[in-house]
């Protein structure tokens, strides 16, 4: 018998446009520490942790403060301004629709990404925040998921240490070449494809 269809996605410029939150928060921080943080330049390179994307503007030392206080301005200035990217719950809709289970692995400080979830109605059968990269690959084993569903190069390492199907969109920071450079299976221009795409590979 098939495995059962069990489809991770990122949520960060997969699921969710964050562009507009991350802009907000970073400005409230920056307005905080005396910091003009590069904001349009940082938001094109969404991905990495947050740790990573502060050091080039920040002392080493004053870091995991920063980061603890972005993620407690998150909440008031990132969630209400924060769209579903086009096809988003329609891609769930599509994994429900073969039985499918539905995972959310991200990056992201979990208690934040619950709250983009709630807000924007998006029901889940997993939640697995903080982590990253290659990182995913053990949440991606233990719930033996089929596929997972990234936009960014580190989605795909994620994919492929799991040993699982990647499948990418174009609708973060990494290009077709890029992702097919670091070993994706699928590249679609948006979620918006996804439900068809996932017709023909299920049949």
């Amino acid at each position: 018998m098939a495995s059962p269809l069990v489809v991770g996605f990122d949520l960060d410029m997969t699921l969710i446009d964050t562009a507009p939150g991350f802009v907000a928060v970073l400005r409230a921080l920056g307005d905080e520490l005396g910091v003009a943080f590069p904001v349009e330049e940082m938001t094109a390179a969404l991905g990495p942790p947050l740790d990573l994307m502060l050091a080039p503007h920040l002392p080493a030392d004053a870091i995991p403060a920063a980061g603890d206080r972005f993620r407690a301005l998150y909440p008031e200035h990132a969630v209400a301004s924060v769209p579903l990217l086009p096809g988003a719950a329609l891609a769930l809709d599509a994994v429900r629709r073969h039985a499918g289970r539905v995972l959310v692995v991200t990056g992201k400080y979990a208690p934040n990404a619950r709250l983009h979830l709630d807000h924007l109605g998006l029901d889940v059968d997993l939640l697995e925040g903080w982590v990253w990269g290659v990182g995913k690959a053990d949440v991606l084993r233990r719930e033996a998921a089929t596929m997972y569903v990234g936009d960014h190069v580190h989605d795909v390492e994620g994919a492929r240490a799991a040993g699982v199907l990647s499948v990418s969109v174009l609708t973060g920071g990494s290009t077709r070449a890029e992702l097919i450079a670091a070993g994706t299976d699928v590249v679609l221009d948006s979620l918006e494809d996804f439900p068809s795409w996932l017709d023909d590979h299920v049949t």
